[in-house]
């Protein structure tokens, strides 16, 4: 069996990871890394958790919202993402966008509590799943709009200069 350096480029994507890991399983190849490759993960996984940007923390608001309509409404909510998640991955098939959405399929898979820690996480990957997030439509005009007013002078209040 043939073995393969997996570089901290591939060990960093999750979802790449997983599927070479998985490949490797079935003894296609031997899969190998080395300390150094290692340590360099762990240093870029510690710059990708500085602070959210500004249009990262909003999505997270906003999903902070659509987070207590799906506790309150759950079936309603549910139906309406799925409907979206359906919709949105024909869009998007064989895009980069593709794989968050089966982030979300996965998610809505799984339950509700996947789903609200990817709304509200300051993860990386939670703050990439926002960006394709299938929650469109879930918040009422009103609501959305005072949201972002809210958001608006939350950010403008911690980050004045």
């Amino acid at each position: 069996m043939d073995a393969v350096l997996l570089d901290t480029c591939v060990l960093l994507k999750s979802y790449l990871c997983d599927t070479l890991l998985s490949i490797a399983e079935v003894g296609t190849f031997r899969p190998l890394w080395s300390d150094h490759v290692l340590e360099r993960r762990s240093d870029v996984l510690a710059l990708a958790s500085r602070a959210l940007t500004r249009e990262q923390e909003q999505s997270r608001w906003l999903h902070a919202a659509i987070a207590g309509r799906l506790v309150a409404e759950p079936d309603l909510v549910l139906a309406r993402a799925r409907a979206n998640l359906d919709r949105f991955s024909a869009v998007h098939a064989g895009t980069m966008a593709a794989h968050w959405l089966g982030l979300w399929r996965d998610a809505l898979d799984a339950g509700p509590d996947q789903i609200l820690t990817a709304l509200v996480s300051e993860t990386p990957q939670a703050a990439e799943m926002r960006q394709n997030s299938p929650f469109s439509g879930i918040l009422p005009p009103d609501e959305r709009r005072a949201v972002l007013e809210s958001f608006q002078r939350h950010w403008r209040a911690g980050h004045a200069r």
